[in-house]
This record gives C-alpha cells, structure tokens and sequence, in this order.
C-alpha cells in the first residue's frame, strides 16, 4: 500500500508547489499599500499659469528620498529643485524651476509606504494647452522585475519557515514529547529555522534595491544596505535575526536535555487527557514549562516583527491592530505547522516511537482553538482593510481574501475528516486490545494445560523410578549385575588413559573458548536480524491498518491546501487593502471628473515680485492656496531670491480681502517650515469671490513691501 501512495504523493506536492509558485508570481506587480489619492495640479489638469510647486496626497505616510519625486518637461528635462518636502500630513511637495513655458509635464514618483512596500506611479499637467512629450508615464517600477519576484519569494520562505519553526516546536510539546526524539521531525524543525534565517538575510540584501532601482547589481550596494538599516522594515529584519538567534538555543534545548528526558514511546491516555504526555517528574515538568514560556515569547517576537512593519501599523486602530496580528500569525504557525509535524511524523516515525491516538487527539483540540483564533482576529483584519461589504468584490484584496476563507473552510471541512479517522484509530485499538486480551488468557491457560501434563509426567516418572529401586533391592546381596562388573572395568581403563590427556586441556579449553565466542556473535546477530525482520513486519501490519491510512490520505490533503493557503496570504500581504483602492479610485473618479468639466485642481497659485528696497531685498514670493473654495483652506508661501534659490527672511504676512462684500482684510500668520518655506492650515475663507491677496515681506529691521493680486475663490 506505501508502494502505490509514493506515487499519488510526489504528485499532489508538484501540483500543490505549482500553484504556489503561480500565485507568487502574480504577487509581484501589486505591492503598493499607500495610493496616491490627490495631487495639485490634478491629473490630467490644464493650468493657465506655472504653479510653484507640485503636491502630491497619499493615504498614508510615506518615505521619501532625493529623487522620490521628478517633474519632467516636453522634452524630458527635469525642472523640479530641492528635496520633496511634507507641509502637513500626507501630503508631499517639491518645488518648481520659476518661468514654465506652456505644455504638458510629467510627474513621476516612487516612494515608499508605511507598510514598507514601494509604491511607484506617474501623471500628467499641462500649463495653457495640452502638448506633445517625449515622456512616458508607463515606467516599470522598482518591484516589477527580478529583484521583484525574488524578494516576494522570500517572503514566502519567510513565512513558511517561520510556520514550520513555530508549529513544530509548538506539536511536540503541547502534543507529542517523544518527537524531540524522532530524527524527521527534528530535521523540520531545523529546516524551518534555516529556511527563515536565509530569507530574512535574503530580504535584508534586497530591499534597497527592492525600494529604489530594482536593479539586481545594486543588491549587494554597501550604501543602500546602510541606508535599510535606518528604516523601519530594516530594525524590524535586524531584530528578527537577533531574535533567531535566541531560537536556535531553544532548539538546542529542545532536541538535547528535553529530548533526552522524553520517553521513547508514550503510552496512550484517556482522551480527557490535555497533556503533553508529560508526567517524568517535577524537573522534566519544569524544563517543559520553560521551554513551553521561552518558546512563546520568542515566536511572538518574531511574528511582531511582521506586525510592527506592515499592514497593521498603519492605519485604523494601530495599537490594537498589531497586537492582534501577532496573535493571528501565533495562530496561522500552531496550526499549520502542527499539521506538518503531524504528516511527518505520520510518513517518517520509526517504530519504535509510533504517533499514539492521543497524540493526534490533542493536536485536533490544539488546531480547533487555533481555528477560532483565526476566525476572531481575522474578521476585526477584514473590516479594518476593506471597511465595506463591495470592497469583497469590487477590490484585488477582497478577492483573495474570499479565496483565503474557501481554502480555511476546505481545510476545516478535511480536519473534520481526519478526526472521524483518528476516532476510528481509537476504535480499531480498543477492539484490538480486546482481542489482544483474549489471546493471552488462551495463552496462560494453554500454558497452564502443559504445566498440569508435565507434572503429571513427572510423578509417574517418580513412580517407575521407586518400583525400579525396589526390585533392585529384592536380589541377593553378594550379586552384581553382569553390566555392573563391565562397567567397573571400563572405569579402570579409562583412568589409566586420562594422564596423558591433561597435558592437552588448555589447548581444548580455548578452542571451546573460541567456538563460544563465534556463537556468541552469530546470537547477536540473529538477534538483530530478527529485531529488524520484527520492525518490519510492525511497519507493515502498521502501514496496512485502514485507518491509520486514511488518517495520512487526510493529514496529506490539509497540508497540500495549507500551503496554497500560505501562498494566498503572502499574496495578500503584497496587495493594496481594499479600502485604500476604494479611496484611490474615488479620488481619481473626482479628478476626472474635475478635469473634464474644465475646473482643474481648483487651487490658485500667485507668483509676485517684490524689491523692499534695502540689501538683499529683491525676490518672488508665491502663494499656493487650497482648494480656493469658501470654507477651510491650505496656504503656502515660498521666497525665492533673484537667482530662484530659496531664502529666509524675518517676516511674512498675509491678508485676504474681499472688497466687494466689504470682508476683510483677514490676517493670516503662517508657520515656518523650512528655508524658504511657510504654511498654514484651516485658513477659513467665508465666501466665494473675488478676492485680494495681499504679502507683507520684511527683509530686514527697516525694510519691508507689500504685493498684492486677485485671485477668484470658489
């Protein structure tokens, strides 16, 4: 029967490695967490004057180096200066060369988001009219190639490993202890810890290029290595490391002094038993509960490091939602990799240490608590990254996220399956113990029979041999028997032979020394023939059991789904969460929208010269507002001297006045940001109209102007 599953098995695994590897390899492309959800000028906008600045709005907060946004004109010159800056939340500005001529510009920027995926895009302005450019807004991104697919790969790896290091250790001591024992299951175990450690050095070597060039050359970049240091998902790969190194002495542990103190066959108990099968006395208990504590807090370790770098550190309820994540990835690795285990231990344990029923029936209730863990903190993840029933089908993320609920509801539907087949092995034992114990009283009183008969034989032995002596002593006294003569005269003849033997004894006594030996090794080895002629026949009466075949065919399918369900959530934490692709979109829908009625951003940007007259006094102070609608409004103010590089000086005020309503003028203060630079939020603006916007700049103690221009509001 193991010769036809061989088959049947490496199959499965190719078909199951095969749909992993496919949903991998379309993960790649769909890595961006932060959406651009507005920019001014808007996409596809059509200003009648240069603006000063190009403001880009995401989701989230992201991360932004010199070159993270590029402006780019008809012909493919860059007329951006200075490095991107963050005025107020998540909005992204970089400045603008002074004296645009009319046509059509392109913005393109690649940043990375919170989460720490790379997020890269482009857009188009145009200033007067619309023109030709030699730009194309189409460019791959830095997660598209190569270095793409191989850092999605290895967060796979990562994955898997970690489920594997975690679960496994996690079976044998809340499941089965005489696994520390078992050389496949130890072998899982370390493969889990080497398969993670790699892909996180791996991930660590990647990522600069991963979020930058997505060149492979730039892969082993010393620079970029230092500059992912000082980001969030570089602490979070360096504290993983550090943390598994505390891992391998946990397994050093496991697999040597708790090893060494589980017994090499665990007797069945009762199913009311929630043990490990540890009761080896007070030190074993504690070297078990230590294990069971350090064990805990290292896992949990580890999964924070996915928690406190990705999804759940950004947006709604934070605080709540990385702890519930770390708890989700607990649950994910006990159940998964405790079914790994389980295969293994089903496939690869000698026989001398067999899977009991109970260690099977303890792993059940194991993986039914993990079931519900997931269930509770996989509902409060759902709603917070999609937040609405259409993001399940109108989004990339709730579709996947329904595909990684089928494939649960699969694997909770086989587990039912494989627990009626445990039930049956608990059964089938029971019935065999019964027969078992009906074979041993037919042995004893079989044996008891022979025992009775050769009592009986030897009393009528006794019985010949007491008549025999009583006729003996019926005959006259001065006769002997004619053999008793024969036999006194061979006795006197052989005593005059001996002497001449005794000087040959030693030479007889090592040859039977010898022989004995020689027997002695072919006893041990028969013995040992027969032990494993017996190991044998026990693997394969063990094999042959119905039920326990069915049990593997079971423990086999869930862990074929278990990891296309792994490759699903790894795809899944590539993908943009549905709610920020609903925002995305609307904020694209009103662009459009926008640019197709002729409204542009709705922003005014006013650019004035100014000369106080004193030195150093000459310069343009430009002056961003948005949306220019009654209500609340962003202000920007940027100074720029003579040659368009940005300056300081002590004063800047503004005053907006709408004289047609006799409003104003209406002071506003704004806040320094850095050279050049000055803003202020929730500038409230009453009505729509025509409105003066006047620039006090005082360059020195004694110098200052004012400029002024219209601009029409709302």
């Amino acid at each position: 029967m193991t010769q036809t599953i061989a088959p049947r098995v490496r199959t499965l695994v190719l078909l199951i490695l095969a749909v992993a590897g496919a949903l991998l390899a379309g993960a790649a492309p769909v890595s961006a967490h932060a959406a651009l959800t507005g920019s001014d000028p808007a996409q596809g906008a059509v200003v009648d004057t240069a603006p000063s600045q190009v403001s880009l709005t995401f989701s989230e907060p992201i991360a932004v180096g010199d070159d993270s946004v590029r402006v780019l004109d008809p012909k493919g010159e860059r007329v951006d200066k200075g490095d991107p800056a963050n005025p107020s939340g998540t909005t992204y500005s970089v400045r603008l060369v002074s004296g645009l001529p009319d046509g059509t510009y392109t913005v393109a920027y690649q940043v990375v988001s919170a989460d720490s995926h790379p997020v890269a895009g482009a857009f188009t302005f145009s200033i007067g009219a619309p023109s030709e450019t030699t730009v194309s807004v189409s460019a791959q991104g830095s997660d598209d190639g190569l270095v793409g697919w191989l850092y999605g790969f290895g967060r796979y790896v990562s994955y898997a490993g970690f489920v594997v290091l975690a679960g496994g250790a996690a079976f044998i001591l809340a499941c089965w202890a005489p696994g520390a024992r078992v050389r496949a299951v130890q072998r899982l175990v370390v493969s889990g810890w080497l398969a993670l450690t790699s892909a996180t050095l791996g991930l660590l070597m990647l990522r600069g290029s991963y979020t930058t060039s997505g060149k492979v050359g730039d892969v082993f970049d010393l620079e970029l290595l230092g500059d992912v240091l000082q980001t969030k998902t570089g602490a979070a790969l360096v504290s993983r490391l550090l943390l598994l190194a505390a891992a391998a002495l946990f397994i050093a542990v496991l697999f040597g002094a708790y090893a060494r103190t589980a017994d090499a066959v665990e007797p069945d108990r009762d199913a009311e038993d929630d043990g490990g099968g540890d009761d080896g006395g007070p030190d074993k208990r504690d070297l078990t509960f230590g294990l069971a504590l350090g064990g805990t807090v290292v896992a949990a370790g580890l999964a924070a490091s996915w928690a406190m770098s990705e999804h759940a550190s950004q947006g709604l309820q934070a605080g709540v939602a990385m702890p519930v994540d770390v708890v989700h990835l607990l649950a994910v690795a006990a159940w998964l990799g405790g079914l790994t285990a389980l295969l293994v231990a089903l496939y690869r344990a000698p026989v001398e240490t067999p899977v009991g029923r109970d260690a099977v029936r303890r792993f059940s209730r194991l993986a039914f608590g993990s079931v519900v863990t997931l269930a509770v903190t996989g509902v409060y993840q759902s709603w917070r990254q999609l937040g609405s029933w259409s993001a399940f089908t109108d989004t990339r993320y709730g579709q996947l996220l329904l595909v990684k609920i089928a494939l649960v509801a699969v694997m909770v539907a086989v587990a039912f399956l494989s627990r009626r087949w445990t039930q049956r092995l608990a059964d089938a034992r029971v019935s065999e113990a019964a027969e078992e114990a009906e074979r041993t009283e037919a042995t004893e009183r079989a044996e008891e029979a022979v025992r009775a008969e050769e009592a009986m034989r030897a009393e009528e032995a006794v019985r010949v041999k007491a008549t025999e002596r009583a006729e003996e002593a019926k005959q006259p006294a001065g006769t002997a028997p004619a053999e008793a003569s024969g036999t006194s005269e061979v006795f006197e003849a052989s005593m005059a032979v001996e002497p001449p033997k005794a000087s040959g004894a030693s030479g007889a006594s090592e040859a039977e020394k010898a022989e004995a030996g020689q027997d002695s090794v072919r006893a041990a080895q028969l013995a040992r023939q027969r032990a494993a002629a017996e190991a044998a026949r026990q693997k394969r009466l063990r094999d042959a059991d119905p039920n326990r075949f069915g049990l593997r065919r079971s423990v086999l399918a869930e862990a074929g789904v278990a990891v296309v369900l792994l490759a699903v959530t790894t795809v899944l934490t590539q993908t943009e969460p549905g709610r920020t692709e609903q925002d995305a979109r609307a904020a694209t829908a009103a662009s459009s929208s926008a640019s197709a009625t002729g409204q542009g951003s709705g922003a005014v940007s006013l650019t004035m010269p100014f000369d106080t007259g004193g030195k150093s006094g000459k310069g343009v102070v430009s002056i961003d507002l948005d949306p220019a609608q009654a209500g609340d409004n962003a202000l920007h103010v940027y100074v720029e001297g003579p040659d368009g590089t940005p300056v300081d000086v002590p004063e800047v005020k503004i005053a907006l006045t709408l004289a047609a309503q006799n409003i104003g003028p209406l002071p506003v203060a704004p806040d320094h940001v850095t050279t050049g630079h000055w803003s202020a939020s929730r500038v409230q603006i009453p009505m729509a109209g025509d409105w003066k916007v006047e620039v006090t700049v005082r360059t020195s103690d004694i110098d200052q102007v004012t400029v002024s221009k219209n601009a029409q509001i709302g």
